[in-house]
C-alpha cells in the first residue's frame, strides 16, 4: 500500500480525505501561532546559543522547575530541609540565583543522565499505540499515535478521531515495535467504545476515548499519568516524543527536540527532519507528559532543525477543559485519575412525595424532616428503631427498592471515637502544647476515629484512627455527601464554597476505609464525609501515583501481630505564609504517623511527610516559593513532626525506629514500601 505523506503531516494516509483536511486546518492554526511569536522565539534561541539559560524563563518558572526536578538528580538533596539545589549550586543559594551554567548542569544539557531514565522510559512507552482510523472498509484510511492516561481512557488528536462516530469504526494497536535483539513483538490491537467515553475539543485538538477493553486485558501496558502541576518543563530543555511516525513501528526521537518557546496553551520544540506522529506524548527527562504533539510546521529560520517547528498542546490545557466539561458519572468513574472525585449530586429542589397508597396491606409509611445541619427528607417505612439512621442528602431509587447515599446518625453520643487502648500497648491522642491549645476544637468523636479541629484555620489539627484489618469492610462508595458537623460552629469548619469549580479536592484525611470494619463499618465509612475530616488537596496530589495513598495498606500487610491492626494519626502543617484562596489559606504539607505492633511484640511508630506546595503556585498570588520533592513521600523522625505541629508526641517518639539511626535527622524519600523502616 502507497502512502501519500508530506513531510509536516503527522498524520499517515493511503490517500487523501477529510483527515487530512483537518489535520491541515490544526497545522495552519499552529503556523499562524509560530509566526506570531517569531520574536519571543529568536530571542529564547539567541540566548540559549549563548548559553545563557536563566534568561529565556522567569524566575518563578526556574524555580518550579528546580522543585520538580531536583529529587531525580540527588533525592538526599530533594529531602533536606533547607533549601539546597544539586548539581554545584550552594546550598544557601535559591533558584532565584540560578546562573547559567549552573542551570545547564540541572537541566543536563550535556546529556548526562541517570541510567533509570531507560527503565522509566521503557514503561513510560508501554501505554503508546499506533492509531488506525476508520478500518471499516477492512483497511485503515489513515494512522496516528494515541497512548493511554488512565486504565482505559486514550489521548490522542481531535483531528485524529474528530467524532464518536470515527472512533467508534477505529482502534488502537500496542506494541507494535521491534523488541530486544530486533525480534517483533506481538501487537495487540482494541476497538474504542465512545458510547462509554469520548470528548474531543477542536481548538485544543484532543481526543479521549474509551478502550474497549476490561481492566486486566489493559493492565499490562499501563499508563502515563498526566498532572497540571507547575514545573514540568522550561525553555531550554529537551524533551522527548515516543511516536509511531507515518504509521511505521514505534519510533522515539531521542533528545533531538529542544523547547524554544512556550505560549499560553502550546509549546514549540526545534525538530529533526521527521516530524512525529499526531498524538504522541511530549516527555520532558523525568518521563512526564508535558505536551500533546499534534503539529510540525516549515519555519524557514529553523535550518539546523531541517526547516521545521513542532508544537504540542501543553497538558495543562487539556486537564483544565476536561475538569470543566459535563460527565456523566460513568465517564466521571472512568477519568477519576484526570478528574478526580466526583462532586456530590445537587440536592433536590423539592422533597420527593411519598409513594400512593393502593390499599395494599403494608407497614405505614410516614415523610420526616430532619436537619443534619442541612434540611433533608428521609422516608421512614415502619416502626423506626433507636439506631435508624438519616440520609444526608436525596435517597434515590432504583426499581422498587431504596437505595441510600451517604448516611449520617444525627445522634453524635453513639460514637465512640479513637480508643487509645486499641493496640496491646497504650497509644493516646497527641497532647497540646501551649502553641496549639488555645486554637484547638474538643475532641470530636465518629466511628472509630477522632477530629480534634484548628479552629481559626478551619480545619483539622489532626485525626486519629484505629484501622483493624481482620475486620475490615468495604462499603460501596455511591453518592458522596460531605456536610458540616453541627457540634461546631459553621466558622470553624469549610464547606462546599470551598471546592467548587476548581482542581481543589476534598481531601480524606481518615480514608474512606479507614474506620469500616466491624459492625459498624457502613456507619463509620459515611463518618468520614464531615467537612471536619476533609482538607484542600490539589487534584494531582490527592490522585497522585505516590507511596502516600497506599501507606496504610502497607502497615496493614506489614503488622503480623495483633491481629493486624494499625493506628494512624493524620493532618496538615499550617504555616503562616501558606498561599490564601477564598478566604482560607491552603496548607502545604501533610504529615502522617503510624503505630503497629511488630511480630517481636514490640511498638513501632513511624513518621511520613507528603508535600503538595508546587501544584498551590496557581492558587498564590504571593511571590512562588522553592519547594522541594513535590507530592512525593518521605519518612521523616516523629519528632520532627511534632516541632512542625505543636503537638506533643513524646509517647510515640520512644517506638520511632528512626531514633536510633544516626542520620534520622534527614528525611528518606521513600521510592517503594520495603523502604520503609519499621
Amino acid at each position: 500500500m502507497t502512502i501519500i505523506s508530506t513531510p509536516s503531516d503527522g498524520l499517515a494516509h493511503p490517500h487523501p480525505d477529510a483527515f487530512d483536511s483537518e489535520h491541515q486546518l490544526q497545522t495552519d492554526a499552529a503556523a499562524r501561532r509560530i509566526a506570531g511569536r517569531i520574536g519571543d522565539r529568536t530571542g529564547n534561541e539567541d540566548a540559549l546559543a549563548r548559553g545563557d539559560l536563566a534568561d529565556v524563563d522567569s524566575p518563578a518558572r526556574i524555580t518550579n522547575r528546580l522543585a520538580r526536578i531536583a529529587h531525580y538528580y540527588d533525592p538526599r538533596a530533594a529531602a533536606t530541609p533547607e533549601p539546597t539545589i544539586a548539581k554545584g549550586i550552594d546550598k544557601a543559594a535559591t533558584a532565584l540565583d540560578v546562573q547559567g551554567a549552573d542551570l545547564e548542569r540541572i537541566i543536563n544539557a550535556a546529556d548526562f543522565l541517570a541510567v533509570r531514565y531507560l527503565d522509566d522510559g521503557v514503561s513510560a512507552s508501554r501505554s503508546i499505540g499506533r492509531v488506525h482510523i476508520d478500518v471499516s472498509s477492512g483497511q485503515a484510511h489513515g494512522f496516528g499515535t494515541g497512548f493511554l492516561v488512565a486504565p482505559s481512557l486514550l489521548l490522542t488528536n481531535h483531528h485524529v478521531l474528530p467524532d464518536a462516530e470515527t472512533a467508534r469504526t477505529s482502534q488502537i494497536e500496542f506494541n507494535y515495535q521491534d523488541g530486544a535483539g530486533g525480534a517483533a513483538l506481538t501487537g495487540t490491537s482494541f476497538r474504542f467504545a465512545p458510547d462509554r467515553f469520548f470528548l474531543a475539543d477542536r481548538q485544543r485538538d484532543f481526543a479521549l476515548v474509551a478502550v474497549d477493553a476490561s481492566a486486566s486485558e489493559l493492565v499490562s501496558f499501563g499508563y502515563n499519568r498526566l498532572t497540571a502541576a507547575q514545573g514540568t518543563v522550561i525553555i531550554g530543555e529537551y524533551v522527548t516524543i515516543v511516536q509511531h511516525p507515518r504509521g511505521r513501528k514505534k519510533q522515539i526521537v531521542l533528545r533531538e527536540n529542544k523547547l524554544v518557546d512556550i505560549a499560553d496553551g502550546f509549546v514549540h520544540y526545534s525538530a529533526d527532519t521527521e516530524p512525529g506522529s499526531s498524538g504522541s506524548p511530549v516527555f520532558n527527562d523525568q518521563w512526564e507528559v508535558v505536551a500533546l504533539h499534534h503539529a510540525s510546521v516549515p519555519v524557514a529560520e529553523q535550518i539546523q532543525a531541517g526547516g521545521y517547528l513542532n508544537e504540542g498542546i501543553r497538558i495543562s490545557s487539556i486537564l483544565a477543559h476536561l475538569r470543566s466539561s459535563p460527565l456523566t458519572a460513568e465517564q466521571l468513574e472512568l477519568a477519576t485519575v484526570l478528574v478526580g472525585d466526583p462532586p456530590p449530586p445537587a440536592p433536590p429542589e423539592a422533597p420527593p412525595s411519598p409513594p400512593p397508597d393502593h390499599g395494599e396491606a403494608h407497614s405505614a409509611s410516614t415523610v420526616t424532616t430532619v436537619t443534619v445541619p442541612v434540611e433533608i427528607t428521609v422516608r421512614i417505612t415502619g416502626t423506626p428503631s433507636a439506631t435508624s439512621q438519616v440520609v444526608a442528602g436525596a435517597v434515590t431509587t432504583s426499581g422498587s427498592a431504596s437505595t441510600e447515599a451517604v448516611s449520617i446518625d444525627p445522634d453524635y453520643t453513639t460514637r465512640g471515637g479513637y480508643d487509645p487502648n486499641f493496640l496491646t500497648h497504650p497509644v493516646p491522642l497527641p497532647l497540646l502544647t501551649d502553641a496549639v491549645k488555645s486554637i484547638s476544637s474538643q475532641e470530636l468523636r465518629y466511628h472509630h476515629f477522632s477530629v480534634v479541629m484548628n479552629r481559626p484555620r478551619r480545619m483539622a489539627l489532626f485525626t486519629a484512627v484505629n484501622i483493624d484489618g481482620g475486620a475490615a469492610n468495604d462499603p460501596p462508595r455511591e453518592s458522596d455527601r460531605w456536610i458540616r458537623d453541627p457540634r461546631i460552629r459553621p466558622d470553624e469548619q469549610t464547606d462546599e464554597a470551598l471546592y467548587r469549580d476548581n482542581p481543589l479536592d476534598r481531601g480524606h484525611l481518615v480514608r474512606r476505609l479507614d474506620p469500616a470494619w466491624g459492625p459498624q463499618a457502613k456507619a463509620a465509612n459515611d463518618d468520614t464525609f464531615h467537612f471536619t475530616n476533609c482538607t484542600p488537596q490539589h487534584h494531582d496530589f490527592n490522585a497522585g501515583s505516590t507511596l502516600w495513598v497506599g501507606l496504610e495498606d502497607y502497615l496493614l500487610r506489614s503488622a503480623q501481630n495483633n491481629a493486624i491492626k494499625v493506628s494512624v494519626l493524620t493532618g496538615p502543617v499550617f504555616a503562616d505564609d501558606d498561599p490564601p484562596y477564598r478566604g482560607f489559606k491552603l496548607p502545604r504539607q501533610f504529615w502522617k504517623v503510624a503505630t503497629m505492633v511488630k511480630v517481636d511484640g514490640r511498638l513501632s511508630a513511624t513518621g511520613y511527610l507528603l508535600s503538595q506546595e508546587a501544584l498551590l503556585d496557581e492558587f498564590s498570588t504571593a511571590p512562588e516559593s522553592f519547594s522541594f520533592g513535590a507530592y512525593r513521600t518521605y519518612q521523616v523522625p516523629v519528632r520532627r513532626i511534632a516541632a512542625a505541629t505543636g503537638l506533643d508526641l513524646t509517647a510515640y517518639t520512644g517506638a520511632d525506629p528512626l531514633e536510633h539511626i544516626e542520620s534520622s535527622h534527614t528525611a528518606r524519600e521513600l521510592i517503594r514500601t520495603n523502604d520503609v523502616i519499621l
